[in-house]
């Protein structure tokens, strides 16, 4: 049975006839208000099932109700292999013994995300008169509703792979997941513009593949110091590149400065620990190496918009 992807996308959600059919091998859903939602729902593939894979964008815009307003992206990818075991927990792994194992399923995945404006916003460039389209789509200056087709490339789906073999839990987990979605937005405003070529980079030192390896290292250690704020000097002498090099190749490579990235982590993990696990605003301040609770609530507020009080309270 041949199934286009954005069927599948369609199904998913609506869960018709089709969809009785299958097995959920695994489910996961988060929501923070005002901020992001986002599923991840892995099924077991039957053999009669051939889906081609397909990314959407879709751009929700209603005039007079701003809270109606979102932009959602769904992917739908198979060829995976789901594992009911860890990894890092299965002796079959281990031991390299992974020839016709049970636990091991291949599966239909559909990933999820929509992102409130105000979230958005602190990725939106302040000019108004940019001519860019995937600007004004951030800044929510487009005015009308649209869906866009996504070509998924190599990075994207190195994300999407990220996101559906992790093995992070809690805390950690919700760290991974919050970045590995920003990647996900970036590579689908890039196809706004037409997919850019990898090769063709302003900040020639790029081109080297060990330089471009350094600033995704400075990345991973980023999100490993949310609770330990790192300074610039510290990370570029950890990655082993020059400080100047390492604030312009990571503006390139990820499309932000490396402090907005690290404080929209942090607060985005603030978010979660308010909201999720409902700790206590000092609890937060302390666990995300804030010197006092009043530059917490500051550097949220400039962040989300909102105080950290007030997101309990939702």
């Amino acid at each position: 049975m041949k199934v286009l992807g954005n069927d599948i996308l369609t199904i998913a959600q609506k869960q018709p006839i089709l969809y009785d059919e299958l097995q959920v091998l695994h489910e996961t859903e988060r929501s923070v208000p005002g901020s992001i939602t986002y599923s991840i729902k892995r099924y077991k593939r039957l053999p009669q099932f051939s889906i081609d894979d397909t990314g959407i964008l879709e751009y929700q815009y209603v005039k007079n109700d701003a809270f109606e307003n979102m932009l959602q992206l769904k992917f739908c990818v198979s060829g995976n292999v789901y594992c009911k075991q860890k990894q890092t927990e299965c002796d079959a792994c281990k031991l390299n013994g992974t020839y016709n194992c049970s636990d091991k399923v291949d599966s239909i995945d559909v990933l999820s995300f929509s992102f409130t404006p105000s979230y958005l916003q602190q990725f939106a460039k302040a000019n108004k008169n940019t001519q860019i389209f995937s600007d004004d789509v951030i800044a929510f200056r487009h005015t009308s509703s649209f869906t866009k087709i996504l070509p998924l490339c190599g990075k994207t789906r190195m994300v999407i792979e990220a996101l559906l073999n992790h093995t992070f839990t809690d805390s950690s987990a919700n760290i991974f997941v919050n970045a590995q979605m920003q990647m996900l937005l970036l590579y689908s405003m890039d196809c706004m513009l037409g997919e850019k070529e990898e090769t063709n980079f302003v900040c020639k030192f790029l081109e080297n593949v060990e330089d471009r390896e350094k600033i995704i290292n400075a990345r991973k250690i980023l999100l490993e110091h949310i609770g330990e704020p790192i300074t610039i000097k510290a990370l570029s002498r950890k990655v082993a590149i020059n400080e100047c090099y390492l604030k312009k190749g990571f503006k390139e490579i990820f499309g932000t400065t490396i402090f907005d990235f690290y404080q929209s982590q942090r607060m985005e993990h603030a978010k979660y620990l308010l909201y999720e696990k409902g700790l206590s605003v000092t609890e937060v301040s302390h666990l995300l190496g804030y010197s006092s609770i009043s530059h917490f609530s500051t550097a949220f507020k400039k962040q989300t918009g909102i105080k950290p009080c007030e997101l309990l309270l939702r």
